[in-house]
């Protein structure tokens, strides 16, 4: 049988597909756009989209398994999850993981009244989201951020994915929520400290307002409402936003990595090819 990867070529997608295809997994990719799909040889790449659900009869067949992201493009919250998990039950799948931001919608709710055995995985942050300053740094050597203080115990996305291929495959993690965090809580300064020391260049922090941070967000096309939530969320973050855990460990036996571990992995954001 075969286990359906949806949003297979995102940030997370991808770790899911290498992971599943480290334990010899049989993988079909779901993407808007198979031929910018570049996933490695003996994935099945097919066209669909989680936002018409129309287009998933084909990608459904033979499915065993299915990781499923609940945000459609432009970040904005899927509102077709039911349907999904009654085609998904329909074709016979079996597993589901969900990677969701914390807030039941729809899509988790429909998750969890289904047959499915489903488990879902929550991250507060992804250490990738330090890309978005790649280019204040290449050009200018700092880093804008409204959040400078804030603590937050990031993941590295490959975590996720070994924790999602581990749930796709083995048993005894149905209904289960997994939050996953790396092994350190840190600040957007202790962040930019550490860049700046792995690719041996001072980069100072300047701390934008709110207004610059919508703007930046607007121009990634975020549309309002995700910015909204994002800005809310992070001057108001949860209490165990910055707590540290076992679970990427407990679940794969693997030590999460650090975020030191992820810059000296993707310098090539944060460096000039010049330089």
């Amino acid at each position: 049988m075969t286990i359906l990867v949806a949003g297979a070529t995102g940030t997370v997608g991808r770790h899911v597909v290498d992971q599943l295809i480290r334990k010899g997994e049989k993988v079909r990719a779901l993407t808007r756009n198979p031929l910018k799909a570049n996933l490695p040889a003996g994935v099945e790449v097919v066209s669909g989209d989680l936002s018409e659900p129309g287009t998933l009869g084909s990608a459904l067949v033979d499915v065993s398994g299915m990781h499923l992201i609940t945000t459609g493009a432009e970040y904005t919250p899927l509102q077709t999850g039911p349907e999904i998990i009654k085609l998904a039950e329909k074709t016979g799948v079996r597993r589901v993981t969900v990677l969701w931001n914390g807030e039941k919608g729809p899509f988790e709710s429909a998750v969890e009244a289904s047959s499915l055995e489903w488990t879902q995985l929550q991250a507060f942050e992804f250490m990738a989201n330090a890309r978005k300053w790649a280019n204040s740094i290449r050009s200018e050597g700092l880093v804008r951020d409204l959040f400078g203080g804030s603590p937050i115990a990031p993941v590295h996305e490959a975590d996720i994915g070994r924790v999602a291929a581990v749930a796709l495959t083995e048993d005894s993690h149905a209904g289960k929520i997994y939050t996953l965090t790396g092994p350190e809580s840190l600040s957007v300064k202790d962040k930019v400290g550490i860049i700046s020391k792995v690719i041996g260049r001072e980069i100072r922090f300047v701390e934008s307002s709110e207004e610059e941070e919508r703007e930046q967000m607007r121009k990634m096309g975020v549309e309002e409402d995700a910015i909204d939530y994002v800005i809310n969320w992070h001057l108001n973050p949860p209490p165990s936003a910055h707590k540290v855990l076992s679970t990427v460990e407990e679940v794969t036996g693997h030590k999460p990595s650090t975020f030191e571990e992820w810059v000296k992995a993707n310098t090539g954001y944060f460096i000039n090819s010049n330089s």
